[in-house]
């Protein structure tokens, strides 16, 4: 895995933690969960979920030295991680799925501010979009929960 060009990178604010994916997401959404809410401060955030196979961690190691964490009590198997030095969010562990999650806010930009990759990473939907703390009038699809696994809102 180590020797292929990764499809997407990205890190936190200070660049202390960086990470390489390389594969295409399974899911590439805006999120509007009580959850992300509450954990960003935001009324939503552009996730996108991967096999842990694909994800990798590339500061240097130890890695534990520039990452803390948070475990959600209510889901024993997730893990969030964010840097120790400047406390972005960077991403999250499912252990039941065996998945990671990182946020397309953290994607590392070119000279014109875009994301690098855009077209791997663009998200196709809007979910838990019941909850949402904001209307968002696009063409991409409204879920009730995941992305054609709940009812579809618009």
């Amino acid at each position: 895995m180590m020797d292929r060009v990764p499809l997407l990178q990205g890190g936190c604010f200070c660049r202390a933690v960086s990470y390489a994916v390389y594969s295409h997401p399974s899911l590439s959404a805006y999120c509007h969960c009580t959850n992300c809410q509450r954990l960003t401060s935001c009324p939503l955030i552009h996730t996108m979920h991967f096999d842990a196979v694909a994800f990798t961690w590339t500061h240097s190691e130890p890695h534990e030295y520039q990452l803390d964490f948070y475990d959600n009590p209510l889901k024993s198997y997730k893990r969030r991680f964010r840097c120790k030095t400047c406390g972005v969010g960077i991403a999250s562990y499912n252990s039941q799925t065996q998945r990671f999650s990182v946020w397309g806010a953290t994607l590392d930009r070119n000279q014109e501010g875009k994301i690098v990759g855009w077209d791997v990473a663009k998200p196709t939907a809007h979910i838990f979009y019941g909850t949402r703390l904001l209307d968002v009038n696009d063409n991409l699809g409204k879920w009730e929960g995941y992305e054609s696994k709940s009812e579809r809102l618009g």
